[in-house]
């Protein structure tokens, strides 16, 4: 995939992956931006079920506003490829970063009431229910904000 366009999303590097899809760092060609670009792979877009909870994923992480919650830019399907093009941060992944170096005490209550903040944070009442973070998905950038919760998984009561 990399060196590969996807819509106007350029490919550069491949970030991570998971049980829902493949994350790559892409430049939107369109706006002149970076962006993470998460790909649903082709064995799992035919699944109905993956495919909604999919679209679902990015329906309910749109739905928050929040300064430690990324933004998503963009859902869509191009030459038969589904992705979610979402606000690119630069930093390490708070598993990486624990694994490296450890987190001292105020380092790791920083992340904590950051982490809580973006789950206590306003939106529709029914994104306020989350199910997981995983420490992939928490990213510690630093000094301005310590950490961004990159993924919000609700409850699927009713999104």
């Amino acid at each position: 995939m990399v060196g590969k366009t996807i819509s106007h999303y350029r490919i550069l590097e491949k970030l991570g992956g998971g049980g829902m899809g493949v994350v790559y760092k892409a430049e939107d060609t369109k706006l002149g931006r970076t962006v993470a670009l998460k790909v649903l792979p082709p064995e799992r877009v035919a699944d109905p079920n993956r495919k909604r909870r999919f679209v679902q994923e990015a329906r309910a992480a749109s739905a928050l506003n929040h300064p430690n919650i990324i933004t998503i830019y963009d859902i869509d399907e191009a030459e038969g490829v589904h992705y979610i093009a979402m606000e690119y941060v630069a930093g390490k992944t708070l598993d990486r970063l624990i694994a490296r170096h450890g987190l001292r005490v105020n380092e790791a209550l920083k992340c904590a009431v950051q982490m809580a903040a973006g789950r206590l944070s306003p939106g529709p009442p029914r994104a306020a229910l989350l199910r997981r973070n995983l420490p992939t998905q928490i990213v510690h950038k630093h000094p301005t904000r310590l950490s961004r919760v990159l993924k919000k998984r609700c409850c699927s009561a009713g999104l």
